[in-house]
This record gives structure tokens, C-alpha cells and sequence, in this order.
């Protein structure tokens, strides 16, 4: 049995192709300045230890949604003697200490302010809470995983693969 091929739309589809070939080199393939959406960039960068203030305040509100242009992870808005401060913790607390971060709550929080955006933050170093203290950072800034439930959990989780011998 023989086929049959039809020529002109073979020719139709060849075109096709080759003007849509013609089409994307004749687009100008300049690089676009990348946008910066790291919403952990700049914690840390600022952070100044010299300038390292302590509050004692009252828990105003927690805050764990995120707010464009604001640091990532979880805030507290507290009443201190400064008025109402945006208090930065991250998104590494656990959620047992979360449990302990109510309103109407007492803290000491140790850390240094940073403008981001044109808003005020203090990037918290430690908290204190019910007489437990969290290191929050590091101190030049940096954010500790160590703090992360999902971590915690992970390596919790590894520990007993490996004294089991393996998974089951």
C-alpha cells in the first residue's frame, strides 16, 4: 500500500518553522536586571552589636504572615517603653516557643534596630520569655536554624533510622 503525502502541506508546515525560527532571533535577547526577592537578604547585613539595645516590653500581637518588604518569618508587635516596636524573630522558632509568645505576655528582647523599606525593626539577637531565654542570632546577625522545628524534628527522625540500623 502506498502513501500519500501532500506536499503543499508539507511545504505549509516547513515554512511555519522556519518563520518562527526567523521570528526569535530577530527578538533582542538583552539580560534584565534581576529583582531581588530574597526576603532574608538583608537580615544580618545590617545588623550592628555596637548598637545593640534591650526592651522589656508586653506582647502586643504575633505576627506570622508575611507583609511585602518586611523580614520574613515571625514578628512581634511589642509595648515597651518606646512605644509599639516590630520585633523580628524569623522563621525558625518552634512551635513550643511560639506556644509561649501570647499577648498580654512579658519579654526581654535584645537586638538592634534596622531600617528596611523605610519601616523600623528590631532584629532580635535573644528573647526572653517566662524565664527562658532563645537565641534568635548569632551575634553579628545571622539567623539560627537551630531554632526549627522542622530540623529538630529531621534530625530527631534520622537518629532513630540510624540506631535502628536502617529503614524498615
Amino acid at each position: 500500500m502506498r502513501r500519500r503525502v501532500a506536499r503543499g502541506s508539507t511545504r505549509l508546515i516547513a515554512g511555519g518553522v522556519l518563520s518562527a525560527l526567523l521570528a526569535i532571533t530577530a527578538i533582542p535577547l538583552t539580560a534584565q536586571p534581576a529583582v531581588e526577592t530574597h526576603p532574608l537578604h538583608f537580615v544580618g547585613h545590617g545588623y550592628d552589636k555596637a548598637h545593640e539595645v534591650t526592651i522589656n516590653a508586653t506582647i502586643n500581637q504575633m505576627v506570622t504572615k508575611h507583609v511585602a518588604g518586611s523580614p520574613a518569618g515571625l514578628h512581634l508587635l511589642v509595648n515597651g517603653p518606646e512605644g509599639l516596636v516590630d520585633a523580628h524573630l524569623g522563621p525558625f522558632m518552634t512551635r513550643q516557643t511560639q506556644s509561649a509568645l501570647r499577648a498580654g505576655t512579658a519579654v526581654q528582647i535584645v537586638g538592634a534596630m534596622e531600617t528596611v523599606h523605610g519601616k523600623q525593626y528590631l532584629l532580635a539577637r535573644e528573647v526572653t520569655v517566662g524565664g527562658r531565654t532563645i537565641t534568635v542570632r548569632s551575634s553579628n546577625g545571622m539567623l539560627r536554624v537551630g531554632q526549627s522545628s522542622h530540623l529538630h524534628q529531621m534530625r530527631r527522625n534520622r537518629s532513630r533510622v540510624e540506631v535502628r540500623g536502617g529503614a524498615q
